[in-house]
């Protein structure tokens, strides 16, 4: 195996700076880790797949790629050499799996490819790094998922059986497992952090959270487009991605590893965050109808401006999604710092202002 290694004098004493390779760095949270990780003064590797397009996929951390102390490979976690030759070649201290198939609807239409990604990808990292003989040296952070709980009973915390309602649920389950399996019977510094909804201006547009502020951005500019909505009444327990990071690099900060539920212990429902949206646009709204029929309306005009759309419908759905964060709290000192109402701010301006310069 082969080692970089970057030193940096501080104070007339050597130190070897601390690198971290992270799969899925130019998704949401994968940006928002960089950040944190260079600002603490890593070395950051970042896996990136190959992609005729590779601006499109790279505006995240466009603000990030030439910062020396940032190294981007192109690799993919499909493919297992390519993990290999990647974990070998720059030697990490800290691994952070973050690339998946994220998006829980698709994952019905992709199920196959969910499993490789999102399943079998964790493994692929997990065995390069036993196979390089670095299990006691690289510390390895798994992304889990509080949809892996489904509908179990709310609040959900580490000891909640776990009850997937989709081919993403089960996915990452095989993913939480087989870290647990590695951890005890290779000896490594492995930890999944069972993460609940987190969300940012850097969302994709998919996510229903974008969709809301995306839409209700448009209409508060004059346009005519509804939100499309499967369930008003599914309630989530939203942060905000940057807090959530902050807790992946605090468990590979502990002598020893664990699972954690990382969540802020608020429930808050698609109904309320569409309410909230509107509300700082200034337009005022009223829901009416019941079932497939409810829809938001504007009090001013009487426009419909969110209803039920069927596509968005799935085969099996989770509704009540509710973290219990006091293990996080305690052993990690962790505590989200961005309120449900600052994070909701935050991503309606954003995207009144990408739809001011798209109407421009």
């Amino acid at each position: 195996m082969t080692a970089e290694w970057s030193r940096r004098i501080t104070g007339g004493i050597i130190t070897r700076m601390k690198k971290a390779l992270i799969t899925g760095i130019t998704g949401q949270d994968g940006s928002y880790l960089a950040e944190l990780l260079l600002e603490k003064g890593y070395k950051v590797h970042g896996v990136i797949r190959r992609n005729s397009s590779p601006i499109a996929n790279l505006w995240r951390i466009q603000h990030l790629v030439d910062n020396s102390h940032l190294t981007l490979h192109h690799g993919d976690v499909t493919d297992a050499s390519s993990l290999h030759r990647i974990i070998g070649l720059i030697a990490p201290d800290e691994i952070y799996n973050l690339a998946a198939q994220s998006h829980v609807r698709d994952s019905f239409d992709v199920p196959e490819y969910t499993a490789q990604t999102d399943a079998l990808g964790a493994l692929r990292i997990l065995e390069a790094v036993r196979l390089l003989g670095a299990t006691e040296r690289i510390r390895i952070y798994q992304a889990s998922t509080s949809e892996m709980f489904g509908d179990a009973p709310a609040p959900q915390n580490e000891l909640t059986p776990l009850n997937p309602q989709s081919p993403y649920g089960a996915a990452k389950i095989y993913a939480y497992h087989v870290t647990r399996n590695y951890r005890d019977a290779y000896r490594m510094h492995a930890s999944n952090g069972i993460l609940f909804n987190h969300e940012s201006e850097r969302r994709g547009d998919h996510f229903v959270t974008r969709m809301i502020t995306r839409h209700a951005a448009q209409i508060a500019l004059g346009q005519n487009t509804p939100i499309p909505l499967s369930n008003p009444s599914s309630k989530r327990d939203w942060g905000h991605a940057k807090d959530f990071v902050e807790a992946m690099w605090l468990m590979l900060q502990q002598e020893r590893p664990d699972d954690y539920v990382i969540a802020t212990g608020q429930q808050h429902s698609n109904r309320e965050f569409c309410t909230i949206v509107f509300s700082h646009l200034g337009i005022s709204t009223e829901w009416q109808g019941t079932g497939s029929d409810e829809k938001c309306i504007r009090k001013d005009t009487g426009a419909v401006v969110a209803f039920i759309d069927p596509k968005l419908f799935r085969p099996t759905d989770v509704t009540d999604l509710h973290g219990d964060p006091t293990k996080a709290n305690t052993v990690l000192g962790w505590k989200p710092r961005i309120s449900f109402e600052e994070l909701v701010k935050e991503m309606t301006f954003a995207d009144l202002e990408r739809a001011k310069k798209t109407l421009a």
